[in-house]
């Protein structure tokens, strides 16, 4: 094999690498992702070596797995035409429905996309005529949803004052897991320490929302997981209260 070849191969299989990395469940083995790229595991080592030596953060050695924590000094790659189109319908679509703070976050996201591109699909996206339009948007949430967000991603109770769906106000004490858009509007899906049971509260219906200092971590993951799998199994849809 000629020495063009051989880097473009060996350049190749970095960038299979690093995208098995990107999509694999971490940890990944050194077996996935040896597999993956069609190498032995004595060349997956090395390779594991050479993205280190280029500036990608990847935790994990032989024998425990490997998780990409940031390659954000590695060239990006690029997108095709559909995957960049459908980023942006994505962003315009959270745009439209997220809560206030995913909504800018989606705004900003699209702006910085738009500056990294090739030219040719930077304007491919400025004249895009891909659109998210609701003519019923979900109501603005009565909490800061940025706010209640970090706590699920902290793993900490939440308390906050609430009017159920017949207007009838209580005091709620929650394990938050997770925010979603359920039909027509944003809602938390929570471990309800006052019901001990899973349920789902209306972010517009909320006031007076505190974070303590109680932590669950790590509980979180798998109650969501739970949830999820009884919504699924039940074939229910959820209802807020």
């Amino acid at each position: 094999m000629r020495e063009d070849d051989r880097i473009m191969s060996r350049t190749h299989r970095l960038f299979q690498l690093m995208q098995a990395l990107r999509s694999l469940p971490p940890p990944a083995t050194a077996g996935q992702l040896a597999e993956a790229t069609g190498v032995s595991a004595r060349t997956l080592y090395r390779d594991i070596d050479t993205l280190r030596e280029l500036g990608a953060v990847i935790d994990g050695e032989a024998g425990f797995g490997y998780t990409l924590i940031e390659d954000a000094h590695l060239p990006p790659l690029g997108f095709k035409d559909d995957e960049l189109e459908a980023l942006v319908l994505g962003l315009r679509e959270v745009a439209a429905v997220g809560d206030p703070a995913l909504a800018d976050a989606a705004r900003s996201a699209l702006v910085k996309l738009r500056a990294r591109l090739p030219e040719r699909q930077a304007h491919r996206l400025r004249h895009s005529v891909l659109v998210a339009h609701r003519f019923n948007p979900p109501p603005a949430p009565t909490i800061d949803s940025r706010v209640l967000r970090e706590a699920c991603w902290e793993e900490r109770v939440v308390t906050f004052d609430y009017t159920d769906k017949q207007g009838v106000p209580t005091q709620r004490s929650v394990q938050p897991l997770s925010i979603v858009l359920f039909d027509q509007s944003h809602c938390l899906l929570a471990w309800c320490l006052k019901r001990d049971d899973f349920r789902a509260f209306r972010l517009d219906r909320m006031s007076a929302l505190h974070v303590t200092e109680t932590s669950f971590r790590p509980a979180r993951a798998p109650l969501l997981k739970t949830y999820l799998e009884n919504l699924t199994a039940a074939g229910d849809r959820l209802v807020p209260f």
